[in-house]
């Protein structure tokens, strides 16, 4: 376990604010630097004081960002013993906004990639064949409209970005499985920031969007083992885009 306490620096002006915002802005900051490794699991914060100190804010905005990153899994806080980061496998790693903290690091962790795109290809061809089973109108009707948004924006936009999540979700929504709808947040968040990091330094290798059409049409055809077929194929290659771009 390392024994050197991880140095803090102060957080910018231009993120500041009060309340709750200046509370985001702290947790944000610690988070970013949690998730992407600067600050270790197994590393101690130092104390209240020193780090609100160091950041150039008040005692209470530290501790309410703290609440914040206890909440999400990334530190515990024991007295006398301090507050510790605790190990990845504790982190809520779905949470969409660790995973905004993720990828706003310069670099993602690698692993941290990998284990996302596992889960999807998991979760997300069965999804598919779920929801070719049990889709409704509305459901086709909610896919061809995000569907369309994509097209028209184009995913180098935000809006195009949003309209991929509108997909991801309703695709999800189309199960008509509580389970996998509570997994929609996450899916769509992870989909949207690693559509935005392969964008960083360069545009997208390719465009995407008639990968999710095959899927959009294979639900709509009642057709589940080429919608898990799609699927499946289009969660490869987001991969391999991703992983060119890091």
């Amino acid at each position: 376990m390392p024994t050197e306490e991880p140095e803090i620096k102060s957080i910018p002006k231009s993120t500041r604010g009060s309340g709750r915002r200046l509370r985001g802005a702290v947790a944000h900051y610690l988070g970013t630097a949690i998730v992407s490794g600067q600050i270790a699991p197994g590393e101690k914060l130092t104390g209240e004081i020193a780090n609100a100190e160091a950041l150039d804010v008040s005692r209470s905005a530290y501790r309410e960002a703290v609440q914040v990153l206890t909440a999400k899994g990334l530190v515990e806080s024991r007295p006398k013993a301090g507050t510790r980061v605790l190990p990845r496998s504790r982190w809520n790693i779905l949470d969409p906004t660790v995973l905004a903290w993720a990828f706003s690091a310069s670099e993602p962790d690698v692993s941290f990639v990998r284990d996302l795109f596992e889960l999807r290809s998991v979760v997300e061809p069965a999804a598919a064949r779920f929801a070719a089973e049990r889709r409704d109108k509305d459901d086709i009707k909610a896919m061809k409209d995000a569907l369309a948004g994509m097209r028209r924006h184009t995913l180098a936009t935000e809006a195009g970005r949003a309209a991929d999540r509108a997909f991801h979700d309703a695709l999800l929504r189309a199960t008509h499985n509580d389970a996998m709808i509570a997994l929609s947040a996450s899916i769509s968040a992870a989909v949207s920031w690693t559509t935005e990091f392969k964008q960083r330094s360069r545009a997208l290798p390719r465009d995407p969007v008639p990968d999710h059409a095959k899927v959009c049409d294979a639900i709509a055809a009642g057709d589940p083992e080429a919608a898990s077929a799609a699927m499946r194929t289009l969660v490869e290659l987001a991969l391999e885009d991703t992983r060119s771009a890091m």
